[in-house]
Formats: C-alpha cells, structure tokens, sequence
C-alpha cells in the first residue's frame, strides 16, 4: 500500500517536471508559428484599424506572422466568444478593449462566456475619443441647433450605431437625456455605418476619432461635440459635450490587445513588451497621430483594473437608455 502511494507521488512530482519543463520551452521559443488577432467587427472600422497596426507590430517585433481574422456579428460577441474558447497558447488573440469586454455584459444577459474573466490583458494598443456627427444636410452647427431642430422635426432623422458596443450606448443616451425623437438603424460594424452617413442614409452618430477625424476634415460630416475632456487639437472650434451640457458622457474607450484565460504569463509579458516597444517606435507613433489618437503605456495588471471600472460605468449608462439585447 505505502509502495503503491509512494510510486504515486513519484509519477506525479515527474509529469509535473515533464509539465514544467514543456510549458518553459514552449514559452522560451514563443512564437513558432503564425499569430491570429480577432477583431470581432467588419474591415474598416475603427477596432480594424487599430487591430491591423498591433498585428504590423507583433510581425516585425517577434519576427513571425500576424494576420487579422473579422470575425463580425452580435456586437463583437462571435468573434469574442471564438477568442475566449481558444487554446490558451498565445497563438489567437483579441483586438478587444472597452467595446468587447467592458461594455458587452451590460448590454448582452445571456452570454456563453465572461468578457471580462474569460481574458487576460496583455496591452493597450490606443486610446480614443469620439465626436458626436450629423450629415451636412442636417441644418445646425451645435448641440443646442441640433436639439432644437430635432424637437421641431420629431421623428424626421435617424441615427446608426453598431449594435451593442459603446456608439450605441452613446447615442441613445443622447436620445435619451434629450428627449427628442429620432429613429435607430442598427448596424453590424463601424464601416457599413460610415458608407450610410456619407449617402445621408442616416443623419447622426457618436463615432470614433479614429474613423471620423478624416470625413470631419474633408467637410463630409459636421462635427456638433467631442466626447474627450479637452477639445480635439485638430478642431479647435468644436466644444466638448462637458461644454454641451452633458458633463457625465463618458470621455474614452480603450482598445486592448487581448489573450485567453490562462495563457501563460511569460506569454503575456512577451506580446506586452512587443507592443509597448512599438508604441514607443517613431513609425507607429507616426501612424497612431494620423488618426488622432493617444497612446498608453500599461500593464496588464493595470488593464485589468480600467476594464474592471469601465464595466461599472458602462452598465450604469446601458441601465439609464433601457436597451437590452437577447
């Protein structure tokens, strides 16, 4: 009996040696092959953009292969939920942040998967402000006009959001502090939304600096208000909605390389110094300017604490439009 036991443990201490040794080599010799980055919405909006320059990154930095994988549908939860149940070997990632994981549960009741425990951070990528946008056919040149107009014209404009992630909490808290009335068009991704607000499809939304900043420019959409705490240095004469009148909507969203639970932490601390190296390089920097967008360098310990925030906001401004999602 005490012989059977003690071979036991003897198994047992040498597959944990065997264990220990495979999971240090595998980490030792990360990445042998390609790398997949998730981003859970269509090509072209504002997660794609930001999920093809962290795939650039992690390719020149670990000398391997990145590609990008649109895995669209649902908010974001399709492609998320893929992520989630991977292998947590470091080899599929999330482009994820406050629209995947933060805000998700607030909207969605009954996911298969916790976006918040189901991940571990690994690094944030950028951090982007938005603006709220009507069409140059829409007659007004501020908040206050475009309230006006629209409790004057109720029911006249529509506006697009992509379902479930923070442009459509944005946009219906709008709606909903102002008490006016305008018809929602639900969209699957930033891009299809964009096309449709350029064709006046739609007439108004809370979209990404990231993704708008250009059309601003070029005159093709009218900027009302921006949602950062500080007015946009590329459109100085446009306020912020703190000086619109609605000081309590929420300024940011993070876009957060993500990997799944349990991935090991030597993996982790690996991709997090890949893409912190290229946050500081001049190439990318260059690359995150043009698109207006800030950056920041964070731990994954210290992402899991804004995620954990975020969350808390999220469900409280989810909880005020009265959306739920099956």
């Amino acid at each position: 009996m005490l012989r059977r036991q003690f071979l036991g443990f003897v198994g047992t201490v040498a597959a944990a040696a065997i264990h220990s040794r495979t999971a240090l080599s595998q980490t030792q010799t990360y990445p042998t092959r390609l790398i997949k980055v998730v981003v859970p919405f269509p090509a072209g909006g504002p997660t794609d953009i930001m999920g093809r320059l962290a795939a650039q990154q992690l390719s020149k930095s670990l000398a391997q292969n990145v590609i990008v994988e649109n895995i669209a549908g649902a908010g974001g939860t399709i492609g998320s939920q893929t992520v989630a149940r991977a292998n947590p070997d470091g080899y599929t990632l999330l482009l994820g942040g406050t629209n995947s994981n933060a805000i998700t549960a607030a909207f969605y009741k009954n996911l298969r998967y916790d976006p918040i425990r189901d991940f571990a951070p690994i690094a944030a990528v950028a951090v982007d402000s938005s603006a709220l946008v009507v069409t140059p056919e829409v007659p007004v040149k501020t908040i206050q006009d475009f309230l006006q107009y629209l409790k004057m014209n109720p029911g006249k404009l529509a506006y697009g959001a992509p379902v479930g992630i923070a442009p459509h909490a944005l946009v219906a808290f709008f709606v909903k502090r102002s008490n006016v009335d305008m018809t929602f068009v639900p969209y699957r991704g930033g891009a299809p939304l964009i096309t449709d607000l350029l064709a006046n499809q739609v007439q108004m939304t809370v979209g990404a600096k990231s993704a708008y900043l250009s059309h601003i420019r070029a005159g093709k959409l009218r900027a009302l208000a921006v949602t950062s705490e500080v007015r946009w240095s590329e459109l100085p004469d446009v306020p912020t909605m703190h000086e619109s009148g609605f000081a309590d909507f929420p300024s940011y969203q993070w876009f957060q390389l993500m990997a799944p639970a349990n991935t090991p932490q030597d993996v982790i601390d690996k991709l997090n110094a890949a893409i912190n190296d290229g946050l500081k390089s001049a190439e990318l920097q260059a690359s995150l300017a043009k698109l207006g967008v800030q950056t920041k360098i964070e731990t994954p310990r210290e992402l899991q604490r804004k995620l954990l925030a975020e969350a808390q906001q999220w469900k409280a401004i989810v909880s005020s439009t009265g959306i739920k999602i099956d």
